[in-house]
């Protein structure tokens, strides 16, 4: 097989994250090229992710890219990727999962209990800030952008924030564990759908590329906990920038699945847990299905029609 060209972000995160697979594709006995790719969310910086005008935030000129030809195969976190793929790309491979767990991080020990009243925590995420204010609606919620580093030093350059929240995965893979002031239980912070896998695509008719990346790197029992809960997401009709959250586990051919859908500002959150034999990803993404309909069924379809009536036009278009 002649070299496979990989393409990712140009981030820390996503320069480790690719180089985790290459190093895998590297023993299988498979030679690879990293090709570095700007995406809409590394050009825009300065705005909040929900007021950019693309769904494929990290994704789309990656895509761009492998549908032309110049790479083969492209990294990303399974949480970026859209639940639909354009037409000629496949999800060809998932990693096996590191810790999807949000974390709490301070500027010294903190912990979720701890935290004083009007306590200022930041992040980018719509999940996480909806989760926040439902919990504590006494808290202030800032927006914060950039990569992990960026984040880490506007929180040390604004003393006025208590905390903001990363993704566990990111902090490990960073060798940042010992930043993390608490790992947040499902309970106070459920994580985004696919948190903590990676995933690997490539063009549907490249038969070799694929292959060998499923060979490598592909991690079934990840897969199918992963795939409920992006058909939960898919079923919403959701994105990255919705307040959608689904954790999956999967113990034998038993597969455990928590959803929760909240509102923008905290004010109403629905959610459950269903369980359901899941022997391949067909049977993962039933069980997800089921548990969107029922959410939507009790108040999910209302909170998610109110979400996109908020973010109908979009303060910055996509470059």
């Amino acid at each position: 097989m002649s070299r496979l060209r990989i393409g990712t972000r140009a981030s820390a995160l996503a320069l480790w994250q690719t180089e985790h697979v290459r190093a895998r594709l590297h023993a299988a006995g498979i030679d690879t090229e990293r090709i570095e790719i700007k995406t809409t969310g590394d050009l825009v910086q300065h705005v909040p992710l929900a007021n950019i005008g693309s769904r494929a935030l990290f994704t789309r000129q990656i895509d761009e890219a492998m549908l032309e030809g110049r790479i083969d195969l492209a990294v990303h976190s399974l949480k970026d990727l859209p639940t639909t793929l354009p037409e000629g790309i496949a999800l060809v491979a998932v990693s096996e999962r590191e810790d999807p767990r949000d974390a709490l991080v301070g500027r010294g020990p903190i912990r979720w209990e701890e935290l004083p009243q009007g306590a200022v925590i930041a992040t980018s995420s719509l999940r996480r800030r909806a989760q926040l204010l439902h919990l504590r609606p006494d808290l202030a919620v800032r927006d914060v952008r950039g990569n992990v580093d960026t984040r880490l030093s506007k929180l040390d350059a604004n003393t006025e924030w208590a905390a903001i929240l990363l993704a566990v995965a990111g902090l490990v893979r960073l060798g940042l564990e010992a930043r993390i002031g608490e790992r947040l239980p499902p309970a106070v912070m459920l994580p985004a759908p696919g948190q903590g896998a990676l995933a690997v695509t490539a063009r549907s008719n490249d038969h070799a590329a694929a292959s060998a990346a499923t060979r490598a790197v592909h991690h079934a029992t990840t897969a199918r906990a992963v795939a409920a809960e992006r058909a939960f997401l898919r079923a919403l009709e959701g994105g990255c920038q919705v307040p959608v959250a689904a954790h999956a586990v999967l113990t034998g051919d038993q597969l455990h699945l928590h959803g929760r859908v909240v509102s923008l500002h905290g004010e109403r959150g629905v959610e459950g847990e269903d369980a359901a034999g899941a022997r391949d990803e067909q049977e993962a993404d039933a069980l997800g299905e089921r548990l969107a309909e029922r959410l939507l069924d009790r108040g999910a379809a209302s909170i998610l029609s109110e979400v996109r009536a908020a973010a109908t036009v979009p303060t910055v278009p996509e470059p």
